[in-house]
């Protein structure tokens, strides 16, 4: 069970950044949330207004009358809140130093500043949302593509939620019956319950497998992909980044090793969101300036999860990129055949025969058939995934690695099984795997873990 505090001390954080703006949110929660902003507040008795009200008013130093600001200030009364508890959000001004007043006349009336993540905390610990739901708010925030955005709301909506705590009562139904044949062996013969205990494990692990599939989907969505531009100099790299994403980031020109470092951009390609990194030309030189650019394209090239290699397909394979094709081999990669403006002397049937890879012809100055690399980049991180909106994806490496855990303890139930153990001992690795999911929406997760989860949350949030 979640535990359920009913004392708290009053917190308070600005909710919005800050900065100049159309108005700031100043954020109260707590038992005395509404008697603290009410000393500062002019206008109606904000502790004799109705619940889910906004109210006209001002802000005023009670020490000197002087006032601050004209604010709105929305009165939410528990239990029908985020955190469950009283809410006052402030509406003032936006700008740094009004925000910033209001925010410290609160803390000198009883407020305390609250801790990063520490309303989402509040919620989690008061049952209004669980683990999921909690890392959910953090990634509708961090969206970067509407598709990332609406998995976040399905998570938020408790989509997650329902899959393993439906997980957790397969296994809790089987554990009651082998409660059942050890206290009253009776009551039930154990292989009958050994049965039952491995029809589930088989069952439930299927069901953790279909979970799984989704985890690399989800986490590109939630994190973005590591996207290096390879090439040796002078193939279009710069230009490929400059179309991607609408914009001159990189300078273009004829001349050979332009770009001699790498550049980075985030941007959203048909839903899939790409960190992009253009490298420096790959290529034997001599400029100590260069080769260091080399040195970290190598290192991109290392630590990216898809290669977008390009070639000047108007000229024959030179020794250097028949080393890049080397060097990518291993990698998730699409080629592409830039310059086909110019006459083609490669071909893509050739290229792909010779690498195994996917291959485009382009003409990235003529924006000839970039849509196809746009739609191949999306088919091969999203499967059919995308089609699907009542898809639940495990979009983090938390969720993945806990179902993982699971997955191997019910192995470890049914070879256990198998060989012949008794069900009281193999019931143990079963409970490891009802724990493990239950550390997922944080129904048996340790407080270290909560803790570290929060900690890593906007302030305000």
């Amino acid at each position: 069970m979640v535990q359920r505090l009913t004392e708290f001390d009053t917190i308070a954080a600005i909710s919005t950044p800050l900065g100049e703006g159309g108005i700031s949110i100043v954020r109260v929660s707590g038992e005395d949330a509404v008697a603290i902003v009410n000393r500062l507040f002019k206008g109606k008795d904000l502790e004799k207004v109705p619940s889910h009200t906004i109210n006209y008013g001002h802000i005023v130093d009670p020490a000197t009358g002087q006032v601050i600001d004209e604010v709105m200030a929305s009165v939410m009364l528990a239990p029908k809140t985020f955190t469950k508890e009283d809410i006052v959000e402030i509406n003032c001004h936006g700008g740094i130093v009004v925000t910033n007043d209001i925010m410290q006349l609160l803390l000198a009336n009883g407020a305390r500043m609250a801790d990063p993540g520490e309303f989402t905390k509040r919620a989690f610990v008061n049952g209004r949302i669980d683990l999921t739901q909690a890392e959910s708010v953090m990634d509708i925030i961090r969206a970067k593509t509407d598709k990332a955005r609406q998995v976040a709301v399905k998570q938020l909506s408790g989509g997650l939620l329902t899959e393993i705590r439906a997980l957790r009562q397969e296994i809790l139904d089987v554990l009651a019956n082998v409660e059942v044949n050890i206290d009253y062996p009776e009551y039930d013969e154990e292989e009958v319950t050994a049965q039952k205990m491995l029809a589930c494990a088989e069952a439930v692990s299927g069901k953790i497998d279909r979970l799984l599939e989704t985890a690399q989907e989800g986490q590109i969505l939630r994190n973005g992909l590591k996207t290096a531009i390879v090439g040796r100099p002078n193939v279009g790299k710069s230009s490929l980044l400059n179309y991607l994403t609408q914009s001159d980031k990189a300078i273009v020109t004829d001349v050979a090793g332009t770009t001699r470092d790498t550049l980075e951009e985030f941007v959203s390609v048909k839903g899939v969101p790409l960190e992009l990194i253009d490298t420096a030309g790959i290529h034997h030189t001599e400029d100590q300036v260069e080769k260091i650019g080399v040195e970290r394209s190598k290192k991109a090239i290392a630590q990216a999860d898809l290669i977008l290699l390009l070639l000047d397909g108007s000229q024959e394979l030179t020794e250097e990129d028949r080393q890049l094709l080397e060097l990518t081999a291993g990698k998730k990669r699409i080629i592409v055949l830039n310059k086909t403006d110019l006459g083609q002397k490669l071909t893509a049937a050739e290229i792909a025969k010779e690498s195994g890879s996917e291959v485009i012809s382009t003409s990235i100055m003529m924006k000839e058939n970039l849509d196809e690399l746009e739609a191949l980049t999306k088919k091969l991180f999203f499967k059919g995934i995308e089609n699907s909106n009542d898809q639940v994806l495990v979009t983090n490496q938390r969720q993945a690695g806990l179902l993982a855990k699971a997955k191997q303890q019910l192995a470890d139930v049914a070879s256990g099984l198998e060989a012949g153990m008794p069900v009281d001992l193999v019931q143990i690795d079963f409970t490891g795997a009802w724990e493990s999911l239950g550390e997922i929406t944080g129904d048996s997760a340790p407080d270290e873990l909560i803790n570290d989860l929060f900690s890593q949350f906007c302030l305000g949030k």
